[in-house]
């Protein structure tokens, strides 16, 4: 039996739906609630197979976005973070109508390094795969380690997303297998470059999975969004620098 972890915060008159990235669940956002919920209807998500949303086997990205979709409200932000961005980029292709305002979090439309593309080498992302049979959890814990690397909170962050992960059911091995196929071939870069939509794009600095040149890509490429770089934060600028995070969403929000 399938279900969608699904949880409604706050007192705002918008809505927000906050997507997390692979391996983690929706508790990855608690640091940012509190300046979040009394401004939207926070819409806190455990993507299919993550977290509490148990039951589910591997999807691929529609199937994934379908699922969402089915539960979201009429209109809403999508915020996506890492894997969740590209969950996000889904439901504004399928849905444009949807989508008040697309904003990913330290996300690519294509994490793998390709020519003169920056990202995440493929053999890399094939490695993750192969050492998920071998140990699960020492691979869940190296990717989490990488997200946090490079900013000057790393070991304090790395800690929280640990604490995420193990505080909650683990996806199983498929489940994480898909997510990381995700990553490794997904290329949304043609079709994102023009939305109907507004588009905010949030980087760190010091990201080592998402490298900054792919912020001034994309600016190139996609110059209907925008975007911004926290110096000092790597992959989760959200846990790292929460109060500039939210300032950036609330900045976007008020605009529109």
């Amino acid at each position: 039996m399938t279900a969608l972890y699904w949880q409604t915060l706050g007192e705002g008159d918008r809505d927000l739906v906050l997507l997390h990235g692979w391996g983690l669940n929706a508790e990855v956002w608690s640091c940012t609630l509190d300046r979040l919920t009394p401004h939207f209807r926070v819409h806190l998500v455990d993507l299919p197979g993550y977290g509490r949303s148990q039951g589910y086997g591997e999807l691929s990205l529609p199937q994934m976005a379908d699922i969402l979709l089915a539960a979201a409200p009429a209109c809403a932000y999508w915020l996506g973070w890492s894997l969740g961005g590209l969950v996000a980029g889904q439901v504004a292709l399928m849905q444009p109508e949807r989508v008040a305002g697309l904003i990913t979090v330290a996300s690519s439309p294509c994490f793998a390094a390709q020519g003169d593309w920056p990202g995440i080498r493929p053999d890399v992302l094939s490695g993750f795969q192969q050492q998920l049979s071998q140990d699960f959890k020492r691979t869940v814990e190296r990717f989490l380690a990488l997200q946090t690397l490079g900013s000057e909170s790393a070991r304090q962050d790395a800690r929280l997303l640990k604490t995420v992960v193990l505080n909650q059911p683990m996806p199983s091995v498929a489940v994480l297998n898909g997510g990381l196929d995700m990553l490794r071939t997904v290329d949304q870069r043609q079709l994102l470059a023009k939305p109907t939509m507004p588009v905010l794009r949030i980087y760190g600095y010091l990201d080592g999975l998402v490298p900054r040149k792919v912020a001034t890509l994309l600016d190139e490429c996609w110059p209907q969004s925008s975007s911004v770089v926290i110096p000092k934060a790597a992959h989760a600028p959200f846990v790292s620098h929460p109060e500039e995070f939210t300032d950036i969403i609330h900045q976007f929000t008020a605009s529109r």
